[in-house]
C-alpha cells in the first residue's frame, strides 16, 4: 500500500471529513498539521499549487483535497490506488 500524507489543520470541516473517509477504509496516513507553522504551510503549498486544507497524496500522486478524495471514491477509483 502507497503512504498516503495529509496537510491539515486542527479545525477545517474538510480536513475531518477527508481523515473520516480514510479512517473508515482503514487507511493509515501521515497527518501533517500547518496550524501556525508557515514554513510547513508554505512546503505544502510549493509542492501542490495550493493554500487550501487538506491536501492528499497517495503515493507520488496529489490528489487533492476533501472533495477531490470524495468524488475517486464515488467513482470507485479510491480503492485501485491505495493498493497500488
Amino acid at each position: 500500500m502507497p503512504s498516503v500524507v495529509i496537510y491539515t489543520t486542527a479545525w477545517c470541516p474538510f480536513c475531518i471529513r477527508a481523515k473520516a473517509l480514510l479512517d473508515r477504509k482503514g487507511v493509515a496516513y501521515e497527518e501533517i498539521p500547518v496550524d501556525g507553522n508557515p514554513s510547513l504551510r508554505a512546503e505544502m503549498a510549493s509542492k501542490a499549487g495550493r493554500t487550501s486544507v487538506p491536501q492528499i497524496w497517495i503515493g507520488d500522486k496529489h490528489v487533492g483535497g476533501c472533495d477531490e478524495l470524495h468524488a475517486l471514491e464515488r467513482a470507485g477509483r479510491l480503492d485501485p490506488l491505495l493498493q497500488a
